[in-house]
């Protein structure tokens, strides 16, 4: 069986030893340096100048969420679009936060939202903010989106949990709006086991989510930070100083643990995402040039390619249930992240379900199977033989 995931981290054996050294000698496991060293390492290799580390992409997403909210850069009752074909937590937050979601359908040749589908929803919604997943390792015209955001006072956020390292027009992605999240996941391009992350270019903001991260309070902040907050509240006595709440937040602390293994994988994270763009573009070719039975997925666009999986969608439901079937005990497959979130339970529970006929058949046809810097040559032709036996029955 090839499975999605192959390992717990790239380059295990080592990463492990080093574990069980660091364990072993640390005086401390709960939030500290570590998790610190991660975050000045990562924000450096994305290239952005705030990076919070929390305990996973989902969180990543509700923290930034309650950020915006803390600072009045929203408020309850706005409405925030979000692309269609996404994963729960994603919509999750603006639900359980008291803001108005409004799906927005994707492409079906990126699976991801053009500015084509934006202006649709734009006619008929004024969106307060936008938050956009880059998909499995594309993205649309994430420029022209950026450029529609900034004349409209939309604020852009971008979900690059299944992305990290794409590059679109000489830009990585989750550089492209006001603040970006990540996940690091076992499974996902950078594995801290659990963990996420929130970058951004705005200080207050980065204060604000390590506000949120912890409680409310301010323990995290720079003493220059912390005196700000202090001051702005009148909190004189150090005795309370520590527990004092600033507003509201939760506790989306990672451990040292997660903050050890992330800064170790960073020596990693430039050859991890090289061998998943060999991956796909040895395998892609091959995969999708099979018009009569997937439909075409274009990647050439991208810069850097650091793809996530290997996404089909299928011409129709009969050949996706073909597929299924060849793969049993052979190959891992998923459907395409959460489909078309609309469909989900939940959305329906608390929303109309609305319309997104594109974002409707990724959810009916498409599946996806996993690409790790690890496959093998003889996984690969297994992978190439099996999809092509799916595909003829």
């Amino acid at each position: 069986m090839i499975k999605l995931i192959k390992s717990t981290f790239y380059k295990e054996p080592e990463t492990k030893r080093e574990l069980l050294k660091f364990i072993s000698g640390a005086k401390q496991l709960s939030f500290g340096v570590q998790c610190e060293l991660f975050e000045k390492k990562f924000k450096k290799w994305q290239g952005r100048s705030y990076c919070v580390f929390v305990n996973s992409g989902s969180s990543a997403n509700l923290a930034l969420i309650q950020a915006l909210l803390n600072l009045g850069r929203l408020s309850k009752g706005d409405t925030v679009g979000f692309s269609a074909c996404t994963w729960s937590t994603n919509v999750m937050p603006l639900i359980e936060l008291g803001l108005v979601p409004i799906p927005v359908d994707v492409e079906l040749d990126t699976l991801n939202v053009s500015s084509k589908q934006l202006k649709a929803v734009l006619k008929k919604h004024k969106l307060k903010a936008l938050l956009l997943t880059n998909l499995l390792g594309l993205c649309g015209d994430i420029d022209e989106i950026a450029r529609m955001c900034k004349a409209q006072h939309i604020v852009l956020l971008e979900d690059t949990c299944e992305s990290l390292g794409s590059v679109y027009k000489g830009k990585k992605l989750g550089n492209f709006g006001f603040a970006s999240t990540f996940s690091f996941y076992v499974g996902h391009h950078l594995s801290t086991i659990e963990g996420g992350a929130v970058c951004t270019d705005d200080k207050e903001l980065a204060s604000m989510l390590q506000i949120v991260r912890a409680h409310g309070w301010d323990r995290n902040l720079s003493l220059r930070e912390q005196k700000r907050f202090r001051n702005t509240h009148k909190v004189n006595s150090p005795f309370y100083s520590r527990y004092t709440f600033y507003d509201l937040g939760f506790n989306m602390r990672p451990t040292e643990i997660n903050g050890f293994l992330g800064a170790i994988q960073m020596k990693y994270v430039d050859e991890i995402v090289k061998q998943r763009q060999q991956n796909f573009l040895e395998l892609a070719p091959l995969l999708y040039k099979n018009s009569t039975q997937y439909m075409p997925l274009r990647y050439t666009h991208m810069d850097v390619f650091s793809s996530f999986s290997f996404p089909l969608v299928c011409l129709s439901p009969k050949i996706r249930e073909s597929i299924v079937v060849a793969c049993v005990g052979k190959i891992e497959i998923r459907p395409i992240v959460g489909g078309s979130i609309v469909r989900q339970p939940f959305y329906r529970k608390y929303h109309t379900s609305v319309r997104c006929p594109n974002a409707d058949i990724i959810h009916r046809r498409g599946l996806y199977f996993g690409n790790n810097p690890e496959l093998t040559r003889k996984e690969r032709i297994t992978i190439l033989n099996t999809f092509s036996i799916g595909a003829m029955k």
